[in-house]
Formats: C-alpha cells, structure tokens, sequence
C-alpha cells in the first residue's frame, strides 16, 4: 500500500489547483526538427541564389557569404534536434502550459493577420487622392494594433501609441537611416 507522500512524488499526481504542465511528447519534438530542417534548407537554397552585381576578389566577403552561414548553421542545427528527437526520450513540458481554449484559434488569426501584412506591404505605396502615400507604415501600425488586441490588450491609449512608436522606430531605422527600402 503507499502512503500519501510517495504519491505526491510521483509526476502525474497533481492536486487540485496545483499547476500541470504540458506532457512530453516525442512526435511533436520530431515533426518541430523536420520543419526546422525543412525552413533552414529552404533558407540555404534561398541564399545561395542571391545575384550578386560582381564576384569578390579571393579573401573577400560578398552579399552571399553571411546568409549562407546562417543557412548552414540552421540546418547543422535542425540535423542535430532531429537526431535528438529519434534517438532520446521526449523531454519534460512541466515549464509549458497546457494549450489553452482558442489557443488555436489564435493562432490561425495571427497567420491570416500576417499574410493580410505581407499582402498590403507588397503593394509598396498607393496614390490617394492625387498623393503617393507608403502602404508599410500604415500597415505595419495595423499589424501591431491587430495583434495586441488579438492577445488580449485592451487599453487603447498605450494600444495606439506603442503601435505607433514602434512603427516609426522601424521606419526610420531601416527606411530612413539605412536606406532599406520598405
């Protein structure tokens, strides 16, 4: 017969209100590594097709150099958590939560609310009214302002000024200063 306190050992025991986290679980390690090992190759593949307007002089380092290092880390790293997955024991989730209702839900919003994103950016900029106004800044503050509200912030006074500030940071950063074109 056990007694009490070797039950509260044991790790599926959990009192009521006490916290439970995520299982272990190995197919889910295994499908995240081959999708890491899917993403990072696609990446390499990407960055060994980046034109380059002329070949650098041996010793140099040109516009291919580091996303290749990048994509080659990834995949060396990708390679390595599946190799891990298959061949070790699922590691504890006791720091996880549990999905949480709409959990799902939440994230197919921010997948359709990302693409609506990457969908007016591409656009570059519209004429209104006889003016050229810049699609990124606009949508950029609606992709901050849509995301806070679909995680739960409710304030709209800080909602409008961190998308806003945010938004200008980033635009001024990299339109502005560096030149990269949004």
């Amino acid at each position: 017969m056990s007694t009490p306190a070797s039950d509260a050992s044991a790790p599926d025991a959990v009192a009521d209100g006490e916290y439970q986290g995520a299982p272990a679980s190995r197919p889910l390690e295994i499908v995240f590594a081959v999708v890491a090992l899917a993403f990072t190759s696609g990446y390499l593949f990407l960055s060994t097709q980046i034109p380059l307007r002329r070949e650098a002089a041996p010793g140099q380092i040109d516009a291919r150099f580091w996303p290749l290092v990048i994509g080659v880390a990834g995949v060396v790293v990708a390679i390595a958590l599946l190799a891990v997955a298959i061949t070790r024991p699922a590691p504890t989730r006791e720091d996880l939560e549990r999905i949480q209702p709409g959990g799902a839900l939440r994230v197919i919003a921010t997948l359709a609310i990302t693409g609506a994103f990457i969908a007016l950016w591409s656009l570059g900029s519209v004429i209104l009214f006889g003016y050229r106004v810049e699609v990124f800044p606009i949508a950029a503050a609606l992709l901050m302002a849509a995301l806070m509200l679909l995680y739960g912030h409710r304030r709209w006074l800080s909602l409008i000024i961190y998308s806003a500030s945010v938004t200008a940071f980033v635009y001024v950063v990299f339109g502005m200063l560096l030149r990269i074109p949004l």
